[in-house]
C-alpha cells in the first residue's frame, strides 16, 4: 500500500485580487492519470439496469419482509426480470398520460421496491424523477411539485392524504397521482375535484404494456432534480445529469475493485438510509449494477435490528447514530457476560487494534481471534458483513476503532453533499491510519483547499486548512431556477462546499469546521442555528438564547437568558419574593419558560 494517497496536480496561489489564497489541487492517486469518466455507450441509469437484467434475469433484486397478522415473516422476493417487466410497464403507463421524456414526476415514500421500480420507470421514458419529502418543512412537499413542475407523482399509501390536502395549490402541474398499494373511493373523488386522477399500483400496471418503443437518452439529461436544504430559505432543487450520476456510481465501482472485492451477484445490500437522499440512491443503483439483491426495512426504527438479522446483509451503509447503537449494544453484551469473557474480549481487541494500527489487512490482523471473539460480535450486524460504509456526519473515532476490530468487516467512513452526487471523499477500507478521516477524493473528483482568513484557515500553511472546494464529474449541473445561488457557490469551476478541511499526511481529508453555522447532527439532519434562534427569540420571556449541536450528537442543547421584567412579573402572579438569580434556578420558573418556549416553536414550526 502506497503512504501517500493523493498526487498533487496543480500548485496553490497566493492571495490576489481580493480573491482568498488557494492550496495545491490534488487527486486521487487512484486516478494519477486522469479522473475516471463514463465510457460513451453508457447514456443513462437505465443502462445499468438493463444490461443486469440480461446477465441476471432470474437473480433476487428487490426483497421486503412478507406480512401475517400475528408477525413479519421472512423476506419474499421480486427477480430481476419481475422488476424489469413492472418498470416497464409503469414507464408505458407514465407515458400513457402524457409525460413525456424531460417533465418530472415525483417519488414520495418510504424505501420500498416500489420506490425502486418508480425510479427505474422514470429512468426508462427519460423523465427525471423528483424525491418528494416534508422533513424540508411543513410546505415543503406543495413547494417542490410547483417549483419542478411536478406533473405526475409516486406516492406511499400513507402520504395520499397530504398530497390531496395541497393539490388545491398543485393542481396546474400535478395531474396523476399513483398509491404505492391502493386508494379510496373517497380519495379517487378527491383528486377528481382537483382536476387530477388517482390510481392503485395495480390499476396503473395494467395501463401499461411491455412492447412499446423506449425513447433515446442522453448524458446530458436531467437524471433527477434534488430537493435540499442547508439555509433559511426555501429547499433547493440540486440538478444532477446522467453523466454525473452514472460517473459516480461506476467511481464507487472503481474504489471498491482497486481496495476491496466489488459487489456481486451473492451481495446482499440493506436499504433504510432514504432513498429521497442521494446516498442511498447511489448505493442501491451501483448494486443493481452488480446484480446484487437489495432487502427493505419495515420503516421501524424498534425494528431495525430485528430486519438486519432475518436480512444477513454482506454490504451496510449506515450513519454515525446507527453504528453507536451497535457499538453501544455489543459492549452491554459484553460487560454482562462475566470478567472472565469481558478480560478475554479486551484481550483480543487489543492485541488486533495493535496489528491493525501497524498496517496490516482487516483480514490478517488476528485471525484466531476473529475465530474465537469476533465471529461472535460480528452477528449484531448479520454475521455476513464484508463491507460497511459511514456517511451522512462525522463518525466518532471511538466508535470506527470500534467497529473495524469487532465487525469482521472493512470499514470506510465518507463525506459528501447532493450537490457532489453523494460521496466526493471516502476513506480507503483497509488502511487504519485513514481512521478519522474521511479519506481521498474519489477517482472522478479534484479537490484543494481555499483560505478563510476571517477563521484563522491558511491553505498554504505547513499544515493545509480551509474550505474544501471541488472540481470534476461528478458535480451537479446548478440549482434549479436559483442561478443568483449557483453562482454563490460555482466559482471559477470550482464548487465551493462550506465544510473547512484539513489535508493529512497521508493525503486524507479532516473535517474540522464548517464555514456557515449549519451542520448535521449525527442522522444527518441538516441545522441552520440562527433559524432556530430566531424562531425562539419571539418567545416574550427570553433576552437571548444560544442554541449549539454537532454532527456527534442527534439532538440540539440552548442556553437560555430570561427577560428579567418578565419572569419578575410572573413571579408577582405566582406569589414568589425571589430575586432574579434565585428565579433562574426555580424549577417552576424553569417549568414555565420551557413551556412558552415549547410553545412558540410549535407556532413556528419548531418543535
Amino acid at each position: 500500500m502506497p503512504e501517500v494517497y493523493t498526487v498533487k496536480v496543480e500548485e496553490g496561489r497566493l492571495a490576489t485580487d481580493g480573491k482568498p489564497s488557494v492550496g495545491p489541487v490534488y487527486r486521487s492517486i487512484y486516478a494519477k492519470d486522469g479522473l475516471l469518466e463514463v465510457p460513451s455507450d453508457f447514456k443513462s441509469p437505465w443502462d445499468f439496469f438493463r444490461d443486469s437484467v440480461k446477465r441476471n434475469p432470474n437473480n433476487n433484486m428487490l426483497g421486503r419482509r412478507q406480512k401475517t397478522e400475528s408477525k413479519l415473516g421472512s423476506y419474499t422476493w421480486l427477480t430481476y426480470q419481475d422488476v424489469y417487466d413492472a418498470a416497464m410497464k409503469m414507464g408505458s403507463a407514465i407515458r400513457s398520460r402524457g409525460v413525456n421524456p424531460g417533465d418530472r414526476c415525483g417519488i414520495y415514500g418510504s424505501n420500498c421496491p416500489e420506490w425502486i421500480i418508480a425510479m427505474e420507470a422514470c429512468n426508462s421514458c427519460a423523465v427525471s424523477y423528483v424525491p418528494l419529502y416534508d422533513t424540508l418543512g411543513p410546505n415543503a412537499v406543495e413547494f417542490i411539485i410547483n417549483h419542478a413542475e411536478v406533473s405526475i407523482a409516486f406516492v406511499q399509501e400513507k402520504k395520499i392524504p397530504s398530497v390531496l390536502s395541497c393539490l388545491a395549490q398543485c393542481s396546474s402541474n400535478l395531474k396523476t397521482i399513483v398509491s404505492f398499494g391502493s386508494v379510496s373511493t373517497t380519495q379517487k373523488k378527491e383528486a377528481e375535484g382537483h382536476g387530477a386522477s388517482c390510481f392503485s399500483w395495480g390499476e396503473f400496471l395494467q395501463l401499461g404494456c411491455l412492447d412499446w418503443d423506449l425513447p433515446s437518452k442522453k448524458k446530458t439529461d436531467i437524471c433527477t432534480i434534488m430537493y435540499t436544504s442547508g439555509t433559511t430559505g426555501d429547499p433547493k432543487g440540486v440538478v444532477i445529469k446522467n453523466e454525473a450520476f452514472m460517473a459516480e456510481v461506476l467511481s464507487v465501482d472503481h474504489i471498491i475493485m482497486l481496495t476491496d472485492r466489488v459487489a456481486g451477484e451473492d451481495d446482499v445490500y440493506f436499504s433504510f438510509l432514504p432513498l429521497a437522499h442521494v446516498y442511498d440512491q447511489i448505493m442501491e443503483t451501483y448494486c443493481i449494477s452488480k446484480g446484487s439483491s437489495i432487502g427493505f426495512w419495515q420503516g421501524d426504527v424498534r425494528f431495525l435490528l430485528e430486519d438486519i438479522q432475518e436480512l444477513k446483509p454482506t454490504i451496510f451503509c449506515g450513519v454515525p447514530r446507527v453504528f453507536d447503537r451497535i457499538y453501544a449494544g455489543i459492549k452491554s453484551k459484553v460487560s454482562s457476560a462475566g470478567p472472565l469473557q469481558s478480560t478475554l474480549f479486551q484481550c483480543a481487541y487489543n492485541y488486533k487494534l495493535k496489528y491493525l494500527e501497524k498496517g496490516l489487512p482487516q483480514h490478517k490482523a488476528a485471525p484466531l481471534f476473529d475465530r474465537l471473539v469476533f465471529d461472535k460480535t460480528k452477528l449484531a450486524l448479520g454475521g455476513r458483513v464484508r463491507i460497511l460504509l459511514s456517511g451522512a456526519a462525522p463518525l466518532p473515532r471511538h466508535v470506527e476503532e470500534f467497529m473495524r476490530v469487532t465487525s469482521g468487516s472493512t470499514l470506510s467512513q465518507g463525506y459528501g453533499l447532493t450537490e457532489s452526487c453523494a460521496g466526493c471523499f471516502t476513506a480507503i477500507g483497509d488502511v487504519y491510519s485513514m481512521t478519522g478521516t474521511v479519506g481521498v477524493p474519489m477517482t472522478t473528483i479534484e479537490a484543494r483547499l481555499e483560505s478563510v482568513p476571517e477563521m484563522g484557515y491558511d491553505a498554504l500553511s505547513n499544515v493545509p486548512r480551509g474550505e474544501i472546494c471541488l472540481r470534476g464529474n461528478t458535480l451537479f449541473s446548478g440549482y434549479h431556477k436559483r442561478e443568483d445561488l449557483t453562482k454563490e457557490v460555482m466559482v471559477d469551476g470550482w464548487f465551493h462546499t462550506g465544510d473547512i478541511g484539513e489535508w493529512q499526511s497521508n493525503g486524507a481529508m479532516k473535517i474540522i469546521d464548517r464555514k456557515k453555522n449549519i451542520f448535521k447532527l449525527s442522522q444527518g439532519e441538516y441545522i441552520a442555528v440562527e433559524n432556530i434562534e430566531n424562531k425562539y427569540l419571539q418567545c416574550p420571556l427570553i433576552a437571548s438564547i444560544w442554541v449549539y449541536g454537532n454532527s456527534f450528537e442527534s439532538f440540539l442543547v440552548a442556553v437560555v437568558v430570561p427577560e428579567r421584567k418578565a419572569i419578575e412579573d410572573w413571579a408577582k402572579e405566582h406569589n414568589l419574593t425571589d430575586d432574579f438569580k434565585s428565579l433562574c434556578d426555580n424549577l417552576k420558573a424553569r417549568k414555565h419558560i420551557l413551556d412558552e418556549l415549547n410553545s412558540t416553536g410549535q407556532k413556528h414550526q419548531r418543535i
